[in-house]
């Protein structure tokens, strides 16, 4: 007893809209493949059926009529009795309702329709197209398998005699062919012979029946999805399509000569530039196999592996060409810059330095650039050999130099490799090696024109002279006079005062002895020779660094009408003894902690070790005791000179002579 269908609201409006055993609903169908079947009496055949409905029905049967009918049930083809022990339902209650009919005979002709129920009242439907059977006495008979390149025999047979000399026709899809006979040849078959062929003699027509050649794939080719540009890490399919008889079975892929996957397909899902290249895939069935020619997969991608190549390589020597070059892989092709440090220098995938030099080394780089992207090389570093050049002399301290002091002279220079080696020079004089010329107690002497020559493997070179200018004290300080021999009173008289000093002397001061004011200025001292201007002069030259006082020079009367002149240029022997005697006293007195000073009758004598000391003598104060009455510096070089000892009983009132020995050299 069938259970009533309880329906919901759609559905019942679903029901209200079907007409008797048609739904309207696109959900009910009969679907029948083929829709027709040309069959051999005798035979059997199956005629393939699916069925729909819509969702909340539940198939109850279904039956095989040959009648289309919708205002009353059908008659089911297992009832009648034509049929009865023929037919056979395949079908399920799910979808398939298939049915085979066999020992098919000629009276089956015709159409076949299919038609089921469902649970719900009114909940059928019926396939209105069904399928055509046809019937047949006629047969083409084929082999069962044929090869590409055989020789292939059809057969049109029937089970019935035929009677005389029947004529026969052929056909290869509906088109008619040549042969009259019931055989037909075909002559080593290509893809050209296959289709549907059938016979026909007499009033009857052969069921088509399907010629199949088999071969093995052929026309093998790869295609790209997407076409067009393939960016870097964008998904890129390879299909490889073939023609072949069963359809091939295997797929392999190959990137280049290596095998790189299998299936119909081969998918990348994030390309690379390492996926460029060439791709090729071989198809295969059980009658061979062959592959498709190699499709390019081009990966477009920024610059990347940016680098830098010199050349020539080795050492580059100033005034050789050297050539850098760019290399980036790239896909497409890059633009190339170049760049010293961050100063752009060139376009293009070389940069070329004609005549190079010292001012080219440096560190170097190349930038790529497409339209994806840019990147840079590393730096390179040119290292350019070349002789000295620049080479200069610097002094050490800077600003005034002193005499006594320590002086460094330096010598820098740029040279590649660095300067191998140093050598000075005073004028055209060598002097020493090294980089650096030191003199730790400089002198007069010293000054002058110094440089130095920086010398390499590739070459030499001179600095432009340095001047060392020695500043010190007034030296070697004379007196001389402007006449010679006798002088009468009333005589013109100039004293010119003479010294070797650095700056030159800023002042000279002119003393007569037994006076204690200067008695002028300047470095000639002139005046009229008289009784009361006559006696004994001395100069006394000063600069910023100091003082020296020269040797007096003595000028008197000799008799009231003519003069002798002497020159006084140390006190000697006796000055020597003093000398020892106030050295005594300084040692002992710096043992002491105290200053090197020796004080004589209120007067006071300064020693110096690296100056020599002398004596004017003070002739208003001197007493018979005394050999010398007063000491001042007056000369700087008593082992140069010898002098006599006064004697006090022997002067004149007016100072016979005084009268000095030059030690011979």
């Amino acid at each position: 007893m069938m259970m009533p269908l309880r329906l919901t609201p759609p559905l019942f409006l679903l029901f209200l809209l079907m007409i008797s055993g048609v739904a309207v609903s696109q959900d009910w169908d009969v679907y029948y493949t083929p829709k027709s079947i040309c069959a051999l009496n005798g035979s059997t055949v199956t005629m393939g059926c699916r069925y729909t409905y819509p969702a909340g029905y539940t198939f109850e049967r279904g039956i095989w009529s040959r009648e289309l009918v919708t205002d009353k049930e059908p008659p089911d083809l297992t009832s009648d009795p034509k049929y009865r022990g023929r037919v056979q339902y395949l079908g399920d209650t799910l979808r398939d309702c298939s049915l085979r009919l066999s020992d098919v005979r000629e009276q089956d002709q015709g159409k076949y329709y299919f038609r089921f129920l469902t649970t719900f009242d009114g909940g059928r439907y019926q396939g209105k197209d069904g399928v055509d059977l046809s019937v047949t006495e006629l047969e083409v008979q084929i082999p069962d398998r044929v090869f590409e390149g055989d020789a292939v025999t059809l057969t049109c047979k029937t089970r019935n005699r035929l009677s005389g000399n029947p004529t026969f026709s052929w056909y290869r899809s509906g088109r008619r062919l040549s042969s009259s006979t019931n055989l037909l040849r075909l002559k080593s078959v290509s893809q050209s012979d296959v289709g549907r062929y059938s016979c026909a003699v007499q009033n009857l027509q052969s069921c088509d029946v399907s010629l199949d050649v088999q071969y093995p794939p052929k026309s093998v080719s790869v295609s790209i999805r997407p076409s067009g540009k393939i960016v870097e890490g964008s998904s890129v399919t390879l299909t490889c399509s073939s023609n072949a008889n069963p359809p091939a079975q295997n797929y392999t892929w190959y990137k280049g000569r290596s095998s790189i996957g299998t299936g119909k397909t081969y998918t990348i899902n994030k390309t690379s530039s390492k996926d460029s290249g060439g791709y090729t895939c071989q198809a295969e069935n059980i009658h061979g196999l062959q592959s498709s020619t190699a499709v390019s997969l081009k990966v477009q991608y920024p610059p990347k592996n940016v680098s830098v190549s010199i050349s020539p390589s080795g050492e580059i020597v100033e005034g050789s060409s050297v050539t850098l070059t760019c290399s980036s892989d790239a896909n497409p092709p890059v633009e190339y810059s170049w760049f010293k440090g961050t100063s752009p220098k060139s376009n293009g995938k070389t940069y070329t330095i004609r005549k190079i030099s010292s001012e080219d080394r440096g560190e170097y780089k190349c930038k790529s650039r497409n339209q994806h992207g840019v990147k840079y090389s590393a730096e390179v570093t040119i290292k350019v050999l070349y002789p000295p050049k620049r080479v200069s002399v610097s002094i050490s301290p800077s600003g005034e130099i002193v005499e006594g002091s320590s002086v460094t002279l330096t010598c820098s220079s740029d040279a590649k490799p660095p300067v191998e080696s140093y050598n000075w020079y005073k004028g055209t004089s060598y002097i020493g090696t090294g980089q650096s010329y030191i003199i730790n107690k400089i002198s007069s002497e010293d000054s002058g024109d110094y440089k130095c020559k920086s010398s390499n493997q590739h070459g030499e070179k001179y600095s432009d002279g340095a001047t060392l200018n020695v500043l010190y004290a007034p030296k070697r300080v004379s007196v001389s006079t402007s006449r010679s021999g006798e002088i009468v009173e009333g005589s013109s008289v100039t004293l010119t005062c003479s010294s070797d000093a650095n700056p030159p002397v800023q002042s000279y001061t002119w003393y007569k002895v037994d006076e204690s004011s200067p008695v002028g200025f300047g470095q000639s001292y002139s005046f009229t020779l008289t009784f009361n201007s006559s006696g004994t002069f001395y100069c006394v030259a000063q600069n910023k660094y100091g003082n020296q006082t020269a040797a007096a020079v003595a000028l008197t009367l000799n008799g009231g009408t003519s003069v002798v002149l002497y020159v006084v240029l140390g006190v000697t022997v006796g000055c020597g003894c003093l000398f020892a005697i106030i050295g005594v006293l300084c040692m002992r007195r710096k043992r002491r902690g105290g200053s090197a000073d020796y004080t004589k009758s209120g007067q006071t004598v300064y020693c110096s070790p690296t100056e020599d000391t002398y004596t004017a003598l003070d002739l208003q104060t001197r007493s018979s005791k005394d050999v010398y009455d007063t000491l001042a510096t007056v000369h700087p070089n008593p082992p140069d000179d010898t002098y006599t000892a006064l004697d006090s009983k022997s002067i004149s009132p007016d100072y016979d002579a005084l009268t000095t020995a030059r030690k011979q050299q």
